[in-house]
């Protein structure tokens, strides 16, 4: 991970975000994996540097209880390892969830990430996933979809288009990067088609507005369409 510090610039009426590196960028890897080194996409988020939040730590702890509860795994254990793993990620730093925590929203965001992965890569159970904080409930979504898991109740899922498909259209033509989308099973999926999203998310108390997928995770999940950058 490199660090960088980015700033808003005004220049000609237009608005540029200019990044300052701390060190120079490997030009070999990302002309290998951009194929320019004139032009490419970088992914960024605003830093939340405000102080992390108790319910971070709720969340934090919940999910172990879940990991916990799976491995058999004593929760101690969990915590020095997503720990070390959160160090490893972000070259060194250091986190805290205490009262005292010096660490921010944005450092608590990251090992809570690290936590998901882990779950969604080892099939751990959800127990109360959709409960999720606001912040981590995109993400949630997001792995759901890539992982084809029901947001539900964890199962085999299919990806549901919130943004309605017309009938008779070919599925394949559609460019699905540009549609709102949710991961549900057979049974969820059938279920909220009959008796309507609002009524879903009552019963639930789950978001449904979906999430949008880029192309390049659309085509993993194997979702064929006509994409507009293909």
């Amino acid at each position: 991970m490199q660090r960088s510090r980015t700033e808003l610039v005004v220049h000609n009426g237009k608005y540029w975000l200019a990044t300052e590196l701390d060190k120079k960028p490997n030009l070999e890897h990302i002309e290998t994996v951009s194929g320019s080194t004139d032009q490419f996409y970088m992914d960024w988020e605003l830093a939340d540097t405000r102080k992390a939040r108790p319910q971070q730590r709720r969340l934090f702890f919940a999910l172990l209880n879940d990991i916990a509860d799976w491995s058999v795994v004593p929760h101690d254990y969990l915590k020095s390892m997503f720990y070390l793993q959160y160090a490893t990620y972000t070259k060194g730093k250091q986190i805290s969830l205490s009262d005292t925590t010096e660490s921010s929203v944005s450092d608590a965001n990251v090992l809570l990430d690290l936590v998901i992965d882990f779950m969604f890569e080892w099939h751990v159970p959800f127990k109360r996933g959709y409960e999720l904080l606001p912040r981590d409930q995109e993400y949630y979504l997001f792995e759901c979809c890539r992982h084809r898991v029901c947001m539900i109740c964890g199962g085999r899922a299919d990806i549901h288009h919130v943004d309605v498909i017309g009938s008779g259209l070919n599925r394949t033509h559609v460019d699905h990067s540009k549609r709102h989308v949710i991961a549900l099973c057979r049974r969820h999926h059938g279920e909220i088609e009959q008796i309507g999203a609002k009524a879903f998310s009552a019963k639930y108390h789950v978001p449904v507005g979906g999430i949008k997928l880029d192309r390049e995770t659309l085509k993993r999940i194997g979702l064929r369409g006509k994409y507009s950058s293909d």
